[in-house]
């Protein structure tokens, strides 16, 4: 899933791990009495009768309210990684999130903030409903190869099909919806200068000035970090979950799931930052009519970047991505939650 889709990324690995740890902890009182198994509440039972469409529209919404939230820190994020394009070595130094976001509430308004969201919830729902029906048939297609139809009995061959299962489909969810994704990079972008007006808009122009082809720019560097960013959450999210629990057992299953997927968050940030910083410049080529600043290909970029800005080039704007990842995790993972059991109470009320 692709770093927008990093929060979606954690959510759904951490909402597995989830469903795991409670499933592990009736497991446990089963085995100790019946007496403390008929006492808990039958909260899971309600989560798991939600179908696909209650699934999608929990993702869908939890989704584009957490980017709604983190907004002004994602367009932030956004502002600095393609500053290095067209701006000189003397003003990048100076560069500060605080310069930034005064700038930006004094020469634009404070509704400046959350341009381009609207481009990024519309490219939400989309994002959910391809990458959650691609995620279902992939898991099939991998339970049918020879050594992994009885994956449930091995816990490597159950972590191989999540892990290439949600690889495949966030890799299919990006390329389908990719044009909503540059175009949001695009308005976000915009300064005081409006030439994009907005999505259809940006579509068309997009479209006439640059070709069809121009709707896919990054589109590779997007494919090639999605892999990466889905293996370190995933990976890094269930070893701190592991190790947490192993050591205190008693915690707040939510808490141990927000603290672990925010900081898988940040691990998988850190990881794959450069490659998002090198999407965002790909999308903004030849934007507005400017020209083109890069005439390489994926890897030209990367040394045309160490050359000019020096390897902390790679990581301009990685901590508003800081910023971002935490609170993005922890109020997606809660809207998710509590939307899955709101529309589970009123499927059992049907």
């Amino acid at each position: 899933m692709h770093k927008e889709a990093r929060v979606g990324v954690v959510v759904q690995g951490g909402q597995r791990a989830l469903n795991s740890a409670h499933g592990a902890g009736a497991g446990a009182v089963d085995g100790s009495g019946t007496r403390k198994l008929s006492s808990i509440p039958q909260q899971q039972p309600k989560m798991s009768q939600i179908g696909a469409i209650s699934q999608l529209l929990a993702g869908g919404v939890s989704g584009a309210l957490s980017k709604s939230c983190t907004a002004p820190l994602g367009r932030l994020t956004i502002l600095f990684q393609v500053q290095g394009m067209h701006t000189d070595a003397t003003t990048l130094r100076k560069a500060s999130i605080w310069r930034e976001a005064s700038r930006i509430v004094s020469e634009e308004g404070f509704r400046a903030f959350w341009r381009g969201n609207l481009v990024t919830i519309t490219h939400r729902l989309p994002y959910s409903s391809v990458n959650f029906y691609a995620y279902k048939h992939y898991k099939k297609l991998l339970h049918s190869i020879p050594g992994l139809a009885n994956h449930k009995e091995n816990k490597g061959a159950d972590l191989f099909v999540h892990f290439v299962g949600g690889g495949l489909s966030g890799m299919t969810a990006a390329s389908t919806t990719y044009p909503l994704d540059l175009v949001r990079t695009r308005l976000a972008a915009q300064t005081n200068v409006m030439y994009y007006r907005g999505i259809w808009h940006a579509l068309q122009t997009i479209r006439r000035e640059e070709g069809v082809l121009g709707l896919y720019k990054g589109l590779g560097a997007t494919l090639l970090g999605v892999g990466p960013n889905l293996a370190i959450s995933f990976s890094v999210y269930e070893c701190l979950r592991s190790l947490w629990q192993s050591n205190r057992p008693q915690d707040s299953t939510v808490i141990v799931s927000l603290a672990c997927g925010s900081l898988s968050g940040i691990a998988s940030s850190t990881v794959t930052f450069p490659l998002d910083l090198v999407r965002r410049r790909k999308q903004l080529e030849g934007a507005g009519g400017r020209a083109c600043v890069y005439k390489t290909g994926l890897f030209g970029i990367f040394r045309h970047i160490t050359k000019t800005e020096g390897i902390r080039g790679l990581y301009r704007g990685i901590m508003p991505e800081y910023f971002k990842v935490m609170p993005g995790v922890g109020i997606c993972f809660m809207t998710y939650e509590t939307l899955k059991m709101i529309l589970a109470d009123m499927t059992a009320k049907l």
